[in-house]
């Protein structure tokens, strides 16, 4: 050491006792203690302790380092001073903190990975993410996947998961995307989808939308359709007042095609096939009263119970000659009709009014 006279200043006294260290080198030592301002007293192994100020321990204001370390915990510093004018060595964690995440980050983000953020700021341009108090990531509103209607303000201190997409290379630009992460998801989920359904199987599913011939039920975000056939085994049922929109019902696959992603359903309350029993219950020749439900160019149909109508021809209606069954009959209107024709294949019922005209069986009774 050199002797101490008037030339010798105390900083280079200092200096000469830290012979050993230099300044951007990197140590390692023992918190002696943290005091309620946040600073961190380290025994560096010198004969003067090391200090890390709370502006040197993390970009971060809100961080508190209690949180993280505690006296007897081993940290590790850069030497950015090799006197603070106290007497202490100014050491920076962040700096190395910071050093190792960025490397960290460049690993993760070449990698492919899913990232995770405190969202810092938010606007109608986009999201500011700030990932482990590093590095920050821009997402642009049209990767945000956020909704129009959304309150973009709303998402300022949420956690969010992205990727990264563009970076350079000391990580100051850095973009990233929400909605590569949803799309990625979504590819993920409909393959788990295609490659575990198989027909028969039943789900819940949402009713996306009701159109005339049927309707699109939605199973975890994936469309069938449900035709009005597969609702109901009334031949003249409207979709619209079986099933509401919004509406969770029960489904099982009737149909499949995984080439072209494509399934047709059948609703489970259908119910039994009702025609299973007609030829029990109806026979050739029987007289039976019905309502009319339909009235069609070619004839109209007459319900004989719930699912169960048959046709009765234009040409049976009357003797008289007819251009439409509407001069005659209307829907509502009970009839008596003869049973002509019985096709349960086909599920065909025809019947006949002309025939039961002059007979006592012609009117109903009111």
């Amino acid at each position: 050491m050199k002797e101490i006279n008037d030339n010798i200043s105390f900083e280079e006294i200092i200096n000469d006792t830290f012979k050993n260290i230099k300044l951007k080198q990197v140590v390692s030592g023992k918190i002696i203690d943290i005091n309620d301002k946040g600073e961190i007293f380290v025994d560096i192994g010198y004969k003067a302790d090391g200090l890390i100020t709370k502006k040197e321990f993390s970009q971060d204001e809100n961080v508190n380092p209690k949180d993280l370390f505690k006296p007897g915990d081993i940290i590790k510093a850069e030497i950015i001073k090799l006197n603070d004018g106290l007497g202490n060595v100014l050491l920076s964690y962040r700096r190395i903190h910071d050093k190792e995440v960025k490397e960290k980050v460049i690993s993760e983000i070449n990698g492919d990975n899913v990232l995770e953020g405190i969202v810092s700021f938010a606007d109608k341009n986009g999201l500011l993410v700030n990932y482990k108090g590093v590095v920050r990531v821009f997402i642009p509103m049209s990767l945000s996947n956020i909704k129009k209607d959304e309150d973009v303000a709303s998402y300022k201190g949420q956690s969010i998961k992205f990727k990264i997409i563009e970076h350079d290379e000391n990580l100051k630009k850095v973009i990233g995307s929400i909605k590569e992460i949803a799309e990625s998801e979504k590819k993920k989920h409909d393959e788990e989808f295609w490659n575990n359904i198989e027909v028969g199987k039943k789900y819940k599913g949402i009713v996306a939308g009701i159109s005339s011939y049927g309707a699109f039920v939605d199973i975890d975000g994936i469309q069938g359709l449900l035709h009005i056939s597969d609702m109901s085994w009334g031949r003249n049922k409207n979709p619209k007042d079986i099933l509401k929109n919004g509406e969770e019902i029960e489904v099982s696959i009737k149909e499949l095609d995984k080439e072209n992603k494509r399934f047709k359903l059948a609703y489970t309350k259908k119910g039994p096939d009702p025609w299973k029993k007609v030829e029990e219950k109806y026979h050739v020749g029987d007289v039976i009263t019905g309502k009319v439900s339909k009235i069609t160019p070619f004839g109209a149909f007459i319900e004989l119970e719930e699912c169960i109508e048959g046709l009765v021809h234009i040409s049976q209606i009357c003797e008289k000659k007819i251009n439409a069954a509407d001069e005659v009959l209307s829907v509502g209107k009970k009839v008596n009709c003869k049973i002509i024709d019985i096709n349960t294949k086909d599920k065909k019922i025809e019947l006949s009014i002309k025939d039961l005209e002059g007979t006592s069986k012609e009117y109903i009774e009111e």
